[in-house]
């Protein structure tokens, strides 16, 4: 247990460091929940990682070899003449690393052509519910008899002398109907507050829906020139500022997570090109998972759409936890590569990390598809992703595309570290 402490350490270390980092970028985001999520989870990691380091090896010496029934690991366990499925997988891919790596390119970017079919803008409350829902019913009754909006109005908050100009506008809008100044119900005189008014109005279609999203962005637009001072709130204005702020965060988000976790493989690897590649494995598998995503969401289970928060979740738990498995391997590999050089080291790294951590990654990919079985769309649709986004990191990435490139780049792949300029190819 000491020898076997001191060398997993510091991946493992670096591991939790990169996945509670990542969840801590979440901070950046303009939205309060997504930046409550990230210290939450990551303080969970800093505790699972505490752990796993003196808690587990404790009740693990504690408990000897019987931890391990019924197959208790022997002394002489490592002494086996027979190859093991990842000692013939790494003998495979040292012949024809770049026909490997390449297939394995060509696949993942088929995989992300169903980017183009993803759908995330946000879908309607009544939608993201799987199954029947009393909410969804009543919604839908409501609209049969009545105007779709009548139990969210919009609420617009107007400059008192824009007032006429404001109602004039709302009530040529064929998406609004009933439009009412906020009034005192005795003298029935619009009520002022800090030289402005309330003007509630109600849409046509459910609040929640596309359409009326289409409504409020077009009112808003047409708004700002009959009079820019009025603010447009509600249940529908939310939506889309929520939404907005949503794919705001994502193209804010990903750079930086991005560059937290290059910054730590580059100081766990001692290398810059190694990172690179790594770094370049995930974001591609994370592309590849959420193509195929799309490809299922669009055309076997025909969802409706996606949430916009559904790429960043996806991202940041694909990122964080999908990079941890090339720190396994790429650690291992170092450590071999410096005693039976880069090569050698490539096929010793994988065949003795293989097994692990694809019993690693399958444990993780059922965990998250447990919350497919939670009907709402949102959880249905990040269950999906990441669990199939861990399978073919693991199987796929981590298995067979980085090993193979970087048998393919040789020594080259440490650079510009000691080992690249001293150590043997």
């Amino acid at each position: 247990m000491s020898k076997t402490l001191r060398a997993v350490i510091e991946p493992i270390g670096a591991s939790a460091a990169t996945v509670s980092l990542a969840l801590l970028c979440l901070l950046f985001s303009n939205l309060n929940s997504n930046r409550a999520l990230g210290p939450i989870a990551a303080i969970g990691i800093v505790f699972a990682f505490a752990a796993a380091m003196t808690l587990l090896p404790s009740i693990l010496v504690i408990l000897g070899r019987r931890a391990f029934w019924p197959f208790q690991p022997k002394v002489d366990d490592h002494i086996d003449k027979k190859l093991t499925l990842w000692q013939k997988i790494a003998a495979f891919i040292e012949k024809r690393p770049r026909a490997i790596w390449i297939t394995c390119l060509v696949v993942l970017l088929g995989f992300t052509i169903g980017l183009t079919q993803l759908r995330a803008n946000g879908v309607s409350e009544t939608a993201s519910i799987l199954g029947k829902s009393n909410a969804v019913s009543g919604q839908t009754a409501l609209s049969q008899h009545f105007p779709g909006g009548s139990g969210s109005p919009a609420e617009l908050i107007v400059p008192v002398n824009e007032t006429k100009s404001v109602l004039n506008t709302l009530n040529n809008n064929p998406g609004l109907t009933g439009s009412t100044v906020f009034s005192n119900v005795i003298n029935n005189k619009p009520i002022v507050k800090n030289g402005t008014v309330l003007i509630s109005t109600t849409l046509t279609t459910a609040a929640d829906s596309n359409k009326a999203e289409d409504i409020i962005t077009i009112l808003r637009s047409q708004l700002d020139k009959v009079s820019p001072g009025t603010l447009v709130g509600g249940t529908t204005a939310t939506l889309i500022d929520t939404n907005n702020t949503d794919r705001s965060d994502l193209h804010k988000i990903i750079p930086i997570v991005l560059v937290v976790i290059f910054i730590i493989l580059m100081l766990l690897l001692r290398s810059i090109l190694a990172p690179v590649i790594l770094i370049g494995s995930v974001i591609l598998s994370f592309a590849a998972s959420l193509g195929l995503s799309a490809l299922v969401f669009n055309h076997l289970f025909h969802f409706p759409g996606s949430d916009a928060a559904v790429p960043l979740f996806g991202f940041i738990f694909l990122v964080a936890l999908g990079v941890d498995y090339n720190i396994f391997l790429m650690t291992r590999v170092r450590e071999e590569s410096i005693k039976l050089g880069t090569h050698d080291g490539i096929s010793k790294g994988l065949s003795v990390t293989g097994s692990v951590i694809t019993s690693a990654g399958v444990v993780l990919a059922a965990t998250f598809a447990a919350l497919g079985v939670i009907p709402i769309l949102f959880l249905a649709e990040i269950a999906f992703i990441v669990a199939s986004g861990v399978l073919i990191d693991t199987v796929v990435v981590r298995s067979l595309l980085v090993p193979s490139l970087s048998e393919d780049i040789g020594k080259l792949i440490w650079w510009p570290s000691k080992l690249w300029r001293k150590g043997k190819s």
